[in-house]
């Protein structure tokens, strides 16, 4: 497995890590149709990712990713479109609910108690 960096700034909830890691995606595309998509990721971090997608998508779109390592899924909501390649569209995901084991990767305590702190309590 190639080396992890890890890049923390004061204006993100929690700590980037640039690494690949394969995983399955779902949902709808622009035009309305399911799709079903293997992909892997460029950046992950305790709140969701950033992975190629080759469905164009909207913003604010609902996807599920599945992770094949541990076929655990995680519902999470489009929120970056970015440039596109031969890899595909560059798609930011951020999790609609907390699942800090969900890559595979342990990330600092802190990451998810800011997350944590800033929701609404129900």
């Amino acid at each position: 497995m190639a080396a992890l960096e890890v890049q923390a700034s004061s204006t993100r909830r929690s700590s980037r890590v640039f690494t690949r890691i394969p995983i399955r995606a779902q949902g709808k595309n622009n035009r309305g149709r399911s799709f079903k998509q293997n992909s892997q990721t460029v950046v992950i971090n305790a709140h969701g990712g950033l992975l190629y997608l080759k469905e164009e998508v909207a913003m604010g779109a609902e996807l599920l990713l599945v992770n094949p390592a541990t076929e655990e899924e995680q519902d999470c909501r489009v929120v970056y479109i970015g440039d596109t390649s031969d890899k595909g569209t560059r798609v930011g995901v951020e999790f609609l609910s907390p699942s800090p084991h969900f890559w595979g990767v342990e990330f600092a305590q802190q990451d998810w108690a800011s997350h944590a702190a800033s929701e609404p309590a129900h």
